[in-house]
């Protein structure tokens, strides 16, 4: 027959339990880890670091689009470039060949050219009348102006 110890009576005799061993801490066995608290420096420290880590890994994101971004308008606006320059060679031999087909209609080869000549002429011309009145059309951001002193004013009285 075995004998049960009633549920209160303590220990059993036998070897000594020890309390759980904490390694790197000096906290005695009676504080728990909830029971720390950090200070305010310390939460103030940990904010810091994770807003200039957040901030950090936003400017490195910013670079990789605005890389992928640069990049595809750089090669966009090379395509466009390639594209004017054999217009521009083609406008010549467009030339050649309307001046020789005028020439065709029973003039002579001189005044065949002589007339495209003329007509490029015009078209310099009207060209540089519309650019004229639209560069005399440029005004400076007035309110933007404006609305630049004012913050700044506004940043030097109650700063």
């Amino acid at each position: 027959m075995t004998v049960t110890p009633p549920p209160n009576a303590g220990p059993r005799p036998g070897p000594a339990t020890a309390p759980p061993a904490t390694f790197g801490t000096s906290a005695s066995p009676a504080t728990s880890a909830a029971d720390v608290q950090p200070s305010m420096g310390e939460l103030v420290s940990k904010a810091s670091q994770h807003l200039s880590t957040l901030v950090r890994s936003e400017i490195e994101l910013a670079k990789l689009e605005l890389r992928s971004t640069v990049k595809n308008a750089g090669v966009g606006a090379g395509a466009f470039i390639g594209a004017l320059v054999v217009l521009v060679f083609s406008l010549t031999f467009g030339f050649l060949a309307l001046a020789e087909g005028i020439a065709a209609l029973g003039l002579d080869r001189w005044l065949a050219f002589l007339i495209v000549f003329v007509f490029q002429l015009l078209v310099v011309g009207v060209l540089v009348f519309v650019g004229i009145r639209k560069i005399k059309r440029v005004k400076a951001p007035e309110r933007t102006i404006s609305t630049s002193k004012e913050t700044v004013a506004y940043l030097r009285n109650h700063a």
